[in-house]
């Protein structure tokens, strides 16, 4: 039992809540690449990535392993961002050091969700069944180009 749920369940609503990050910090690049800042998106999609990751460190391990390492980065990462956000509210350097930390953290999400992804789904585990196999690595890959290009034009594009 964690926090009164069933392990199951528990693990349900810690995807759930990542999903919904996941959506949420896409829709809010999206603006961004619009030149639009999306308030209310980008408030959702903090709350639910730092949800996420508080909630991955309640699910029992053993030992440290990458998903602990991962949410060690996402709490630093996402740190920096709150204090870009809320301590320094964006002023000169910190709008791009927010968008830089806040994206990374959204691309933490990405590459879980790409592992899981192929842990998971049956299709795409036959392709890459322990992910070392290359279509896992293409696929990583291809998700790290595209939101580095993505991420990049964010950050360059004014916001209104």
């Amino acid at each position: 039992m964690i926090l009164g749920l069933s392990l199951a369940v528990f693990t349900k609503l810690h995807v759930l809540i990542s999903l919904i990050g996941i959506a949420s910090g896409l829709w809010f690049l999206v603006g961004l690449l619009g030149g639009r800042w999306r308030g209310g998106t980008n408030a959702l999609f903090l709350a639910t990535t730092i949800l996420t990751t508080l909630t991955g460190f309640l699910l029992p391990f053993a030992t440290i392993t990458p998903a602990v390492m991962f949410g060690i980065l996402s709490t630093a990462v996402l740190a920096v961002a709150l204090v870009a956000l809320y301590g320094s509210h964006l002023a000169g350097r910190w709008r791009p050091i927010y968008l830089a930390s806040a994206l990374f953290a959204l691309y933490l999400n990405i590459f879980v969700l790409v592992v899981q992804s192929f842990q998971k789904i049956g299709f795409l585990n036959r392709f890459a069944p322990t992910g070392t196999e290359l279509p896992f690595f293409a696929a990583q890959g291809i998700a790290l180009a595209l939101f580095f290009t993505l991420a990049m034009r964010a950050i360059q594009r004014p916001t209104v």
